[in-house]
């Protein structure tokens, strides 16, 4: 059997200084041999430094069971977690909150950071929150970038990484406009389909409401 993430709710609520937007998002995690996991994470735009928060539960009603926390920031060209004190969230599969001593001492850690590997990979909510985490920029033409058009076609640079948004309008001879990635998705959630593109690749629709078609 193949791993499963299975997306679950997606919280969002404005900041407390209503600035921006706490994000918290669930989900199931199904491993290879049926392990199971419950896991959360969440990030507060309008917040600096960028930094999200992660918690991974296993082993509800068992002795070893226990619920793992953790940070998540940017590192170089990717991501890095480490384990706090602190809880973040309650899970469904998890046990007793875990300081990050104990949590480093469990038997079961190398599980947990492979769950959460796999949860950064496959979850869509997850690839939103990476980009905030590493302030991707993108290059919009100026009808999309005004919300004057739907994006209707993405790409992701090989050569310089670039991520780029165009809509209906011809997007040759225009000024782009430079603006961040989850800001793009803030104003219109279906980008969120794509936003795990590899370098060299893009994709195209023909509406909003039209299915994502790429070309890898």
């Amino acid at each position: 059997m193949d791993i499963q993430v299975l997306e679950g709710a997606l919280v969002e609520l404005p900041t407390a200084d209503v600035r921006g937007m706490d994000r918290r998002a669930f989900g199931e995690f199904v491993g290879p041999r049926g392990e199971l996991a419950s896991y959360a994470f969440g990030w507060s735009t309008g917040s600096d430094p960028h930094v999200a928060r992660l918690s991974i539960g296993i082993g509800v009603g068992n002795p070893g069971g226990g619920t793992f926390h953790a940070v998540i920031f940017a590192n170089e060209d990717g991501h890095a977690f480490s384990l706090v004190d602190e809880p973040f969230e309650r899970v469904p599969q998890g046990g007793p909150d875990l300081t990050a001593d104990q949590s480093r001492a469990h038997e079961d850690l190398p599980f947990v950071w492979w769950v959460a590997d796999q949860v950064m990979r496959h979850d869509r909510r997850a690839w939103w929150m990476r980009h905030w985490l590493l302030g991707t920029t993108c290059v919009q033409t100026p009808e999309v970038f005004e919300r004057r058009e739907p994006v209707l076609f993405i790409s992701h640079d090989a050569d310089d990484g670039v991520w780029q948004l165009i809509g209906a309008s011809d997007a040759s001879g225009s000024t782009g406009k430079v603006g961040h990635l989850h800001h793009a998705v803030d104003e219109d959630p279906s980008l969120i389909d794509v936003l795990d593109l590899p370098p060299g690749s893009s994709a195209v629709r023909a509406g909003v409401e039209k299915p994502w078609t790429e070309d890898v």
